[in-house]
């Protein structure tokens, strides 16, 4: 039987699953797989993972210094700890957040950058295999461009919601974009009252015009559409290059049998857009990500619930190892 999911693969979209949970994603036969601190916090609370939090308890106490420095390499340990299990099922790549409260840090960023890595290769996992979860910030962008030009970490631009963080990425020469269709829908929805649906998505829609644009220009970084909302939302990407899904929507796609025809096409005709510029541009990016309420919003809505997330998660480990 060819399901929908089956479908969507057939169209040259590649599935990745977005899920902290990795005993559910080997069902769904994914190419990658993505997390966040959100995603780890609700995994790390599970029975059936407290050896991954063991493991990076016994990793913080190892490090000395203050609780709070245990505790901050507990934190990063644990990040590599779940993605090494991801990739033990997944035949691609992982990404791994940096702390968000480095949102606005370039150094910073590039430092836990260069640390993720090291601690990876410590355990056997070669960076090739690890994409780094940056935030589309000024800051975030510029440290991916020279993450990516100088030490070839290859990186994730995620809270993506703007075209002009999009336009940012691609002449950063970033690996991979997360722009996230459901929080630009959940904007929307709030702030005009509408329900959409389809092509009518303002998500679907951003995405699509990313895409385009990629194409038109013959920008390399891969286009991954991410947080849905409903399958109606990646139904309308399929074609795209990468969609990360949650495991209860991935379920709902293999539990249905309706076709998923390609609506997105890299080698089809794409409406003509001029190009533009945002890179060597500081005040240029800054102004026109104000001008986009939806995306000032939703930007800085994602970096603090992140780093909320990572905040509690890092308490729960100082807990730990003060105990332990």
């Amino acid at each position: 039987m060819t399901t929908s999911l089956d479908y969507l693969k057939q169209t040259g979209t590649v599935v990745v699953s977005d899920s902290g949970d990795f005993e559910s994603i080997d069902a769904y036969k994914p190419q990658d797989a993505t997390t966040n601190p959100s995603l780890i916090l609700a995994a790390a609370n599970k029975p059936e993972y407290a050896r991954l939090v063991d493991a990076a308890i016994a990793h913080g106490k190892s490090k000395g210094g203050s609780l709070d420095d245990q505790a901050n390499a507990a934190m990063d340990r644990l990040l590599v700890e779940f993605g090494k299990e991801i990739l033990k099922i997944i035949p691609g790549r992982v990404s791994t957040e940096v702390d968000a409260r480095l949102s606005f840090d370039k150094e910073g960023t590039k430092a836990k950058a260069r640390e993720l890595i090291k601690i990876y290769e410590s355990v056997g996992i070669k960076k090739e295999r690890i994409l780094i979860k940056i935030a589309s910030t000024w800051e975030g962008i510029q440290a991916a461009r020279e993450l990516e030009r100088d030490e070839g970490i290859h990186c994730n631009l995620t809270l993506l919601f703007g075209f002009g963080q999009a336009v940012a990425c691609a002449e950063a020469g970033v690996t991979l974009i997360s722009p996230f269709v459901g929080r630009i829908l959940d904007w929307y929805k709030k702030s005009t009252g509408k329900n959409y649906e389809g092509d009518e998505d303002p998500g679907v829609q951003s995405v699509k015009r990313i895409f385009n644009y990629y194409k038109q220009y013959g920008y390399k970084t891969i286009v991954m559409g991410a947080s849905f909302r409903n399958t109606g939302e990646i139904k309308a990407l399929a074609g795209v290059d990468f969609l990360t899904i949650a495991p209860a929507l991935l379920e709902e796609l293999r539990n249905s049998t309706d076709q998923v025809p390609k609506k997105l096409d890299a080698h089809g005709s794409f409406q003509q857009e001029p190009k533009v510029t945002f890179i060597d541009n500081e005040p240029e990016f800054r102004w026109e990500l104000l001008q986009d309420q939806m995306a000032f919003d939703k930007l800085h809505e994602g970096i603090k619930k992140f780093a909320e997330d990572g905040q509690t998660l890092t308490k729960v480990l100082k807990e730990k190892i003060s105990k332990a």
